[in-house]
């Protein structure tokens, strides 16, 4: 049977990206869905309304949330398992046939999307015209456009032909939009296709003179990102810690002393971890990514079991002035809550 819940205002009820095996459905109350738009990069908020469903792609299809619940108003909801819903929608052909006038209407808006993006058909069929919408997007620096559509590829294609190179380049995207903002900073790609590249949006105003080449610093910074992202952590410690002791250049010097406090956090250091971080805390505080070493922080220590200290970070996190949705504030606000808050 399905179980009534009660959400209160301002709660979430899942993230983008959370395992999804729940499907819900709306009794009273408001809540909103926000995702983004694969073609302008732009937050879409969908209200849901009293007695319509919601999570129930990502929960028939088994792959992550493709957006955030969030609860405006108390709620009362009722939530299935995907069994029961399967259940009681087979004995209900109503929703059957509503549900699938709601995807169809979502499949025909996204493939508008896609053919305004490409002026022709890419060749090799829909796995490539995807992964290669995403790599447009992340050589013109739109950051989050290229996250979606790299981690959409391998949803859909996670054994495909491009899924280690998507990879990298899904970690290349979260990088980026992490460090700089969509439509700042360096493209993470370099010269290659660049006229490719033109071809795919002639009309869009936004051809690209041939970026100058990566420096060998960069090209070692993203060589050990692309390890990280292969899940070879201690190689990409060893480049972090390479790029670091070299200090030419800035920029990527404060990027690799994140990055290398995340290479310890992965391998399950939990102490070097913390000892790494702090001292980036005391020597650069006005660094970058300072709201993500917080959040790393306070992850390392809840690993230790320091429920508190682990607390006190992601509080942290939350009294900082930064943008609402920004991912740190998210993932912190998220983990306080499990924690029982402050």
């Amino acid at each position: 049977m399905p179980k009534a819940l009660v959400y209160r205002a301002n709660s979430v009820i899942y993230f983008q990206g959370d395992a999804a095996d729940k499907v819900y459905v709306m009794q009273s109350g408001r809540i909103c869905l926000t995702s983004i738009d694969i073609e302008t990069g732009k937050e879409i908020r969908e209200i849901i309304g009293m007695g319509e469903f919601f999570g129930v792609k990502s929960a028939l299809g088994h792959y992550p949330r493709e957006e955030n619940a969030a609860v405006l108003q108390d709620s009362n909801v009722l939530m299935f398992t995907v069994p029961e819903f399967e259940a009681f929608a087979s004995k209900n052909t109503r929703i059957i046939i509503k549900m699938l006038k709601v995807f169809s209407n979502q499949l025909r808006r996204v493939h508008k999307q896609v053919e305004n993006l490409m002026e022709k058909p890419i060749a090799g069929g829909a796995e490539n015209g995807l992964f290669r919408t995403g790599e447009y997007y992340l050589r013109n620096r739109m950051y989050s456009q290229a996250r979606y559509v790299f981690s959409r590829y391998l949803v859909y294609y996670p054994t495909g032909k491009l899924a280690d190179q998507a990879t990298k380049y899904l970690e290349l995207a979260e990088a980026s939009l992490a460090r700089h903002g969509d439509g700042k900073g360096p493209s993470p790609l370099g010269g290659p296709a660049i006229a490719e590249e033109n071809s795919l949006a002639p009309d869009l105003g936004m051809r690209k003179k041939e970026p100058s080449a990566l420096s060998d610093v960069a090209k070692e910074y993203y060589n050990a990102v692309s390890l990280f992202s292969q899940e070879k952590y201690t190689d990409a410690l060893n480049v972090f810690k390479n790029v670091i002791t070299q200090g030419d250049d800035p920029e990527y010097t404060n990027k690799a002393l994140y990055d290398a406090g995340r290479c310890l956090f992965a391998l399950g250091q939990w102490d070097a971890a913390i000892k790494h971080l702090t001292g980036i805390v005391q020597s650069a505080p006005k660094h970058p990514d300072m709201s993500d070493i917080l959040f790393m922080m306070g992850q390392s220590w809840e690993k230790k079991g320091d429920t508190q200290r682990a607390k006190g970070f992601y509080s942290k996190v939350l009294s900082m002035s930064s943008d609402d949705d920004s991912s740190a504030r998210i993932k912190s606000k998220k983990a306080l809550n499990a924690l029982g808050g402050a």
